[in-house]
């Protein structure tokens, strides 16, 4: 019999006569049969997941596109060359890759750019170590968050954009 650190039983733990482990016979949960639920549910969790990702980046590209040169300005404050071909490269890539990303296509090679370029960007533009103390912890927050956007887009780079994307009919033709 299976128990829990208690030494009670599972609430669903029944004794298996073939030997092998069944997970739902002998789950912790109370509902051990909820994955059905959650697994009709994966293609639009993905989906939604891609949109609440790639959202900021096509939010912020659109920004950076609409006033150049306010963003240049912020990227030569960091000491960046070419600021102003940087903030029209920057707000392409932000643009372009987040939309690529909601719609699914080449949705791998879209979310490994946006994931290395936030984590470019955060040493760069949020380096909370060498800021002003009154500043260090809305810095820290905005580097932590960044790198939980980067952990996203390097899971969308290495599990595909799922079954509701245009990479995944365009595997289907």
């Amino acid at each position: 019999m299976v128990s829990n650190a208690a030494g009670k039983p599972f609430r669903h733990a029944t004794p298996r006569s073939t030997g092998k482990f069944d997970r739902r016979r002998y789950s912790p949960l109370p509902f051990p049969r909820t994955t059905h639920m959650i697994d009709s549910l994966k293609a639009p969790l993905v989906v939604a997941g891609r949109i609440l990702l790639a959202l900021m980046f096509v939010i912020s590209g659109a920004g950076k596109l609409g006033n150049i040169a306010g963003t240049a300005g912020y990227i030569a404050s960091a000491g960046l060359p070419a600021a102003s071909v940087l903030a029209v490269l920057v707000g392409l890539l932000e643009v372009v890759a987040g939309i690529a990303l909601i719609v699914g296509f080449k949705a791998r090679w879209a979310a490994l750019a946006l994931g290395l370029f936030t984590l470019l960007a955060s040493v760069v533009f949020h380096a909370y170590w060498s800021a002003p103390a009154a500043q260090q912890y809305v810095q820290q927050l905005m580097f932590m968050k960044n790198l939980a956007v980067a952990g996203g887009m390097f899971i969308v780079a290495s599990l595909g954009a799922g079954p509701l994307s245009l990479d995944a009919r365009r595997a289907a033709i």
